[in-house]
């Protein structure tokens, strides 16, 4: 059976979804690859073959004598200026990188946007994007992009979107083996087009703060042990992520490191109009509440448990450790 065939590109962006594929283990990247019979033709930084070399790769596919299974995108498309994408071409080619891009998406059986950037814009398009960055399919949360609504791969789907900032290694690696394998389907997509295998959980499922969320025992400051969502912007309830289920390495995440969930796999999470850290909200009751959770319900939901909240829990959750332990009961004789 021939290799499933990559090439990946480099755009607008940082290259921290590279940094967090190399942190794949048990198995690591190369084998990962060599078991799912990936065969990686050319990434700007992790291949030798350089200039020449990696063009020769690139002219091949759009000659029609080496195929494409996977164009692999990371970092967000720079459309300016004025949608000439003279701001980032590629090296040593004087075109402009969205013009590869274009090319090689239209002889891809599969377009894969790696990041957040890559998907929606992400921070690259933050502010007043003066280099008009946007995502492959999507301008934010608004389909176009680059590549149009209209766009279907070789295999006729979408742009699929692992999206995250940074993703996690084994959603961009799961991702390309489902296709490899024929595996992946339009149904296994949600409605931004990224794979529900890690986009049916939430960042709050597994979270090691979630005892203190169910008593509403919440940190004031970084450092407390407390839940996050009701003062320090923790938006676990509603980020659509599997973090805390399957986190890096087998332990960090987010919340895990002591730091609220800022929900990066979602569009426009660069700028949610108020700082990360800081939780709005209305007569002292937060505006981001967990999606399928009416208000009324998580209020009443919220006073209960706080009058319910054992000492213990108070204690813990505006220190930095662990100050009250759990207490052992004995049996009454």
């Amino acid at each position: 059976m021939p290799n499933f065939t990559v090439i990946w590109l480099q755009s607008g962006g940082c290259g921290g979804c590279t940094m967090s594929l190399l942190c794949a283990e048990n198995p690591g990247l190369t084998e990962r690859l060599e078991d799912a019979g990936i065969e990686l033709l050319w990434h700007p930084s992790l291949s030798q073959a350089t200039g020449g070399e990696a063009l020769q790769q690139i002219e091949a596919v759009l000659g029609g004598q080496r195929r494409l299974d996977a164009l692999c995108v990371e970092g967000s498309l720079l459309r300016g200026p004025n949608g000439t994408g003279r701001f980032h071409v590629l090296a040593g080619t004087g075109r402009a990188m969205i013009d590869w891009v274009r090319e090689l998406a239209a002889v891809a059986r599969h377009t894969v946007a790696v990041g957040t950037c890559a998907a929606f814009g992400g921070v690259t398009a933050g502010g007043s994007n003066p280099t008009d960055a946007c995502g492959l399919q999507y301008d934010g949360r608004y389909p176009g992009g680059l590549l149009g609504t209209g766009y279907r791969s070789g295999a006729g789907l979408p742009v699929i979107n692992v999206a995250g900032c940074p993703t996690h290694p084994d959603w961009v690696l799961d991702t390309l083996q489902l296709l490899a394998r024929d595996e992946l389907a339009a149904e296994h997509l949600d409605q931004f087009a990224r794979p529900s295998m890690y986009t049916e959980h939430l960042a709050h499922h597994g979270c090691p703060r979630n005892e203190f969320y169910e008593y509403k025992a919440s940190a004031v400051q970084p450092s407390d042990l407390g839940c996050m969502m009701e003062h320090l912007g923790c938006l676990g309830t509603q980020a659509h992520a599997d973090c805390n289920t399957r986190p890096w390495n087998g332990e960090g995440s987010c919340t895990r490191g002591g730091y609220a969930c800022i929900n990066c796999a979602a569009p426009e999470f660069e700028e949610p109009g108020h700082p990360f850290l800081e939780t709005p909200n209305v007569a002292g009751i937060p505006i981001g509440l967990p999606t399928d959770m009416p208000k009324a319900w998580f209020i009443a939901l919220s006073s209960l448990a706080k009058a319910a909240t054992p000492a213990r829990i108070k204690q813990n959750a505006r220190a930095d450790h662990i100050v009250a332990r759990p207490s052992r009961k004995t049996r009454r004789s």
